[in-house]
């Protein structure tokens, strides 16, 4: 059994001034994550801003980790960035929890206890779920739900072990629970977009059941609780199974440009209207992000004389449909089937860009642009590569959002173009820091859209 660790108000804030029984422990761990978004840059130190007992042998933390300024003639990146951690403390650990194991304190209040990370331990992850089912406060953290939500407890979690920037945790196959990582001040857009398409009767999204926030150091979404589609496949699963079977996809490539008209829909519906489409401003963002990357990434060099070019034909087309809430980072991971249905997920939009920028209203033309570049991905996971495929699921996927939405995406073309080639960058950028094998993929894009492709 865990250790019972019972701090007092005083006690937590002396371990949140001097961690220094959890920060050499942290140190060398957090980098070591999935979703640690700092792993080209060092990290030079650890504060805790926050931390409360959770539960007996569970403590609830967030940390700003600080990096060495590394000035580039693009200016110089943050300091640091938010984490939140959930730790578990026992005396002796569990050969079940081996993969957790963080690391052993060695002074201070944890002396001699082995620290862990609580979301692999089922009884702490069953402990948070009645955090949830029952509205309340501990220290900062607050604990919602649903009041019409009627969520049983005794469900069996499970952690998932896909996930890239948060972790999740399935319940019995009923709900899943997403638990953010990286956290900036504001209300995020995963629980906030999802209630509101609830609200306008949008059965395209699951809804949100139950969530928790903070209020220190600044008032934050911390995690949520939403219905889980155990029988649902996402759509870059079912892609990469019709290219292996040697099956077409514009069947399902249609409905799901159906399904995304009726969430954009319902978004214009559910949001304050916000004036007309972009112009100057948003080639001038697209112009300085494509600058940033081709400074990190040389072989885009040669390309950007021909993808400023996109980005001015944006600045001097018509203006497009009306900008509105978005969902920000739109790809083939961020959608479910179950049966005949699509469903849309994960409102977070793109982690490493600020709150404010990804909760701002946007071209519906962005989501478009980023759900074509997913087929193109997808085609090209196998070889030979399947252009056509791909092309075959962009018309099929436009004509689907055309019929709902009542305006065709390919119609504007220096729109779609100067989106695309945005999301290529982006791709490209990725792709150079994190998985370098796969630079080929966006690169093909790069060359296309700069020669003026389509």
């Amino acid at each position: 059994m865990p250790k019972t660790i019972t701090l007092s108000p005083r006690a937590a804030l002396d371990a949140g001034r001097r961690p220094a029984s959890l920060r050499g422990l942290l140190l060398e761990w957090l980098p070591e994550q999935r979703w640690f978004a700092g792993k080209d840059r060092p990290v030079t130190d650890l504060t805790v801003l926050s931390m409360t007992e959770l539960f007996p042998g569970c403590l609830h933390l967030l940390v700003n980790a600080s990096h060495a300024p590394l000035p580039t003639p693009g200016g110089t990146p943050p300091p640091g960035d938010c984490y939140q951690l959930l730790l578990g403390l026992r005396e002796e650990m569990a050969p079940r929890l081996e993969r957790a194991f963080i690391g052993r304190a060695t002074e201070g209040p944890f002396a001699g206890l082995a620290v862990y990370d609580a979301l692999h331990d089922p009884r702490s992850a069953h402990l948070l779920l009645e955090r949830l089912r029952r509205p309340g406060q501990a220290g900062p953290l607050r604990f919602e739900t649903d009041p019409a939500a009627r969520v049983p407890g005794g469900l069996a979690p499970r952690l998932l072990t896909a996930e890239q920037s948060n972790s999740s945790i399935v319940y019995g196959d009923a709900y899943i629970l997403k638990v953010f990582r990286r956290i900036q001040p504001g209300v995020n857009p995963d629980l906030e977009v999802p209630n509101a398409l609830t609200t306008q009767g949008c059965a395209r999204v699951p809804a949100p059941v139950a969530w928790f926030s903070t209020t220190s150091p600044q008032p934050a979404t911390l995690g949520v609780l939403q219905p889980f589609l155990p029988d649902a496949a996402d759509g870059w699963t079912l892609a990469l199974r019709a290219l292996a079977d040697g099956h077409d996809f514009t069947a399902e490539a249609r409905e799901l440009g159906s399904a995304m008209a009726d969430v954009h829909l319902a978004l214009a519906e559910a949001f304050p209207p916000a004036g007309p489409g972009e112009r100057g401003r948003t080639a001038e963002q697209m112009c300085a992000r494509l600058d940033a990357a081709a400074r990190a990434v040389p072989g885009l060099l040669p390309h950007v004389p021909g993808l400023r070019a996109a980005f001015a034909a944006l600045a001097s087309c018509d203006s497009g449909p009306p900008v509105q809430r978005v969902h920000g980072d739109l790809h083939l991971g961020q959608v479910l089937r179950a049966g005949r249905d699509w469903f849309v997920i994960d409102f977070e939009g793109e982690p490493s860009r600020p709150l404010d920028e990804r909760r701002a209203p946007q071209s519906p033309v962005r989501d478009i642009a980023g759900m074509l570049r997913s087929f193109d991905y997808a085609a090209r996971q196998r070889r030979p590569w399947r252009p056509e495929w791909a092309q075959r699921c962009r018309d099929a996927f436009c004509a689907g959002y055309a019929a709902r939405a009542g305006w065709n995406p390919r119609e504007k073309h220096a729109l779609l173009r100067a989106h695309e080639t945005d999301r290529a960058v982006y791709e490209v950028l990725y792709e150079a820091r994190h998985r370098p094998d796969w630079l080929p993929v966006p690169m093909a894009a790069i060359e296309r859209l700069a020669a003026w492709g389509g």
